[in-house]
């Protein structure tokens, strides 16, 4: 394998800009990374060459339907799917979780429950709540551990119990935490009560191998502009309930999955560049395998992108996670264990006795070091962990092609200011 990182960064225009002779460092990847040439090349295309909306007869519509449905298909092997028509693409993830949410709200029925985690973002729990007041459902909730920043999973027989749960919302990773979930276990465990799982994956789809068919939930939702995409999201869903499922549509679009949820007119440009999003992944994976390395489709180069991009994030994390150990007054709020990497993705949170997240993140900020301070939409984390009055956490997450020199930039710029 050979992971040239200088190849890599030269594919992302944006690591190249400075301000002021000053280079950027960009460890706000969990809110949003920045884009390769090939979705800057797969949208610019779009709008010059196919930018028409869709079922024409005349050349730019038949050509953009064609662009569509590829990127449909890439959606597909980034997850595993079993079929394009399981792929749903909307604004982000927030918007389809809400539509998805009243559309299952039409079989759920009174006094029935559903059941919510401590640790997702907002995205996967305010439209569950809301969903749950319009129809009288009981909301349960599953803990983490303080100590651990893991889920206490020996509640769940609990939780369960009654199997009155009807549906499951719970992620994939922790956008606070950064803790890789034990999905396949959870969802095991719902289904066979009965109830229905549907997996918000936005922070896990950028550092793991997803794979829809093996974790056996029934929806899972993800955000391309967290992995060198557009800002769009997308949705998978089971093709058997989404075809029962009904859609709040337009009386004329159709009645079939993807399009019966994709309402309107869709963002086709970014639809492109999601599509250049799952391309970058393949040409990652050319890169870094010799040429006699035989792989025959899709699937199996990002397979070969991910499982590399795995191991040198988790260095990256480690490199992160010991600095910050060694500086004082800092708790780091997650998983810290070197040899436990494999259990949670390169995002890392921390808090400081004394000092507002605010007032660190902007004079890291002012050094041209980018992070995020706050409560990052996991309130209900936040919140446990006594914080949200305190202004949340600092929250740093390197990607793939961040550097360990620019780890070591941010550790010389943080020190000062604790």
């Amino acid at each position: 394998m050979n992971y040239d990182l200088e190849t890599i960064r030269s594919q992302f225009p944006a690591l190249a800009l400075t301000d002021k002779g000053q280079p950027r460092v960009y460890l706000d990847n969990p809110a949003g990374t920045q884009v390769p040439v090939q979705v800057i090349q797969r949208m610019s295309d779009y709008l010059i060459h196919c930018n028409a909306n869709q079922g024409g007869t005349f050349k730019t519509s038949i050509e953009s339907d064609l662009i569509l449905e590829e990127a449909h298909q890439a959606m597909a092997d980034l997850l595993n799917a079993g079929s394009s028509s399981e792929i749903i693409f909307g604004a982000n993830m927030t918007t389809l979780t809400y539509a998805i949410s009243r559309s299952l709200g039409k079989r759920f029925q009174k006094g029935g429950a559903l059941l919510l985690t401590r640790m997702d973002h907002d995205g996967n729990v305010a439209p569950w709540l809301q969903l749950a007041e319009d129809l009288g459902l009981e909301v349960r909730w599953l803990e983490f551990d303080l100590e651990t920043y893991e889920y206490k999973l020996e509640m769940l027989e609990n939780l369960l119990e009654p199997e009155d749960v009807l549906l499951a919302a719970v992620n994939y990773s922790s956008n606070c935490l950064g803790t890789i979930n034990d999905i396949k276990t959870i969802t095991e465990k719902v289904k066979s009560k009965g109830g229905l799982v549907y997996i918000d994956a936005v922070q896990y789809v950028p550092h793991g191998i997803t794979d829809v068919q093996e974790l056996g939930c029934d929806f899972l939702v993800c955000s391309p502009y967290k992995f060198f995409g557009p800002h769009q999201g997308v949705l998978w869903g089971n093709k058997e309930l989404l075809m029962e499922l009904e859609a709040y549509k337009v009386r004329p679009a159709g009645d079939l999955p993807p399009g019966k949820f994709e309402t309107g007119t869709l963002c086709h440009e970014a639809m492109a560049g999601t599509l250049g999003a799952v391309e970058y992944l393949e040409w990652f994976s050319e890169t870094i395998n010799s040429p006699d390395k035989e792989l025959t489709n899709r699937r199996q180069k990002i397979l070969s992108a991910m499982n590399s991009i795995i191991l040198y994030e988790q260095k990256l994390c480690k490199k992160l996670i010991s600095g910050l150990q060694s500086l004082p007054g800092i708790k780091i709020r997650g998983i810290t264990d070197p040899s436990a990497m494999d259990r949670r993705v390169p995002t890392v949170s921390f808090s400081v006795e004394g000092r507002h997240p605010d007032q660190l993140a902007k004079a890291l900020g002012d050094k041209n070091i980018f992070v995020w301070s706050g409560h990052n939409y996991a309130l209900e984390a936040v919140r446990v962990m006594g914080l949200l009055e305190k202004g949340g956490l600092v929250r740093v997450g390197p990607v793939h092609y961040n550097t360990e020199e620019e780890i070591e930039k941010f550790f010389e710029e943080l020190e000062p200011i604790l």
